[in-house]
């Protein structure tokens, strides 16, 4: 019996045929890999952007999924994430008999290692989708040290900031960026502007447009002493396919 990433025993009843992502990156992977497989998704996976006419059923969100529409798919397998969704909507529906197999992902290497997991344990792909290959070759070499620190509110009033330990801030470190928080610790903690809004903490903030919708007149016009970027927020949380355009699309610089 396979184990997902906590560890846990994934009953499969047989073959997989049908799967339930709850993770908008995971969902991207996986019409990207097994598309054949994929027939529920949450509101919020929006890659590809055919999901819907590919009869793709939409289950709802991530922190509140309609198990009873989940369950009516008969998936033979649900995916999740440790931090996207809630160990309560997991444990309901193992009750229900559904298999669910649960992702833990806080840095580039891992999410590699654990899409890398799910496709041939759990999906049984046999070979590495060629995204998964370019992912892992545009990634896999040293943490360079940083060029840049950089603020990465992910929410306004009260205002939260990408902290450690997690996936963003591991590959922006990747990229040459170091998250800074003003001194405040935790993986996404609850700062004051004027604890980071200033050069002698950052360079600049990176506003990215999920998942608070930061745009030109909405976040810039709070940070008077560093200059704003507006960037992807897939660019900067997802994994999967995202990984690749990530390496590609980010300044490096």
């Amino acid at each position: 019996m396979p184990l997902d990433d906590l560890g846990a025993p994934v009953p499969l009843a047989g073959p997989v045929r049908r799967v339930v992502s709850l993770v908008p990156s995971l969902t991207e992977a996986l019409a990207a890999t097994c598309p054949e497989l994929l027939v529920g998704a949450t509101d919020w996976c929006t890659h590809p952007a055919d999901l819907d006419d590919r009869g793709v059923t939409r289950v709802r969100g991530t922190k509140n999924p309609d198990l009873a529409a989940v369950a009516a798919l008969r998936p033979d397998l649900v995916v999740t994430n440790k931090e996207e969704n809630r160990e309560l909507d997991v444990r309901r529906l193992r009750e229900r008999g559904v298999a669910v197999w649960v992702t833990d992902i806080e840095t580039v290497p891992a999410s590699i290692a654990s899409m890398r997991r799910l496709f041939r344990e759990g999906l049984g792909v046999a070979e590495d989708p060629d995204w998964l290959v370019s992912a892992e070759a545009a990634w896999g070499g040293p943490v360079p040290p940083p060029t840049a620190r950089v603020v990465v509110p992910i929410w306004r009033d009260p205002w939260m900031v990408v902290g450690r330990p997690t996936f963003t801030a591991d590959l922006l470190a990747r990229l040459g960026f170091e998250v800074v928080t003003g001194g405040v610790v935790g993986r996404y903690p609850a700062v004051e502007v004027t604890a980071v809004d200033d050069p002698a903490v950052a360079d600049v903030v990176l506003l990215p447009d999920e998942p608070y919708v930061f745009t030109e007149k909405d976040g810039p016009e709070v940070f008077s002493h560093l200059p704003t970027r507006l960037v992807s927020g897939r660019l900067l949380t997802w994994y999967g396919p995202a990984l690749v355009d990530s390496a590609i699309s980010l300044d490096r610089s």
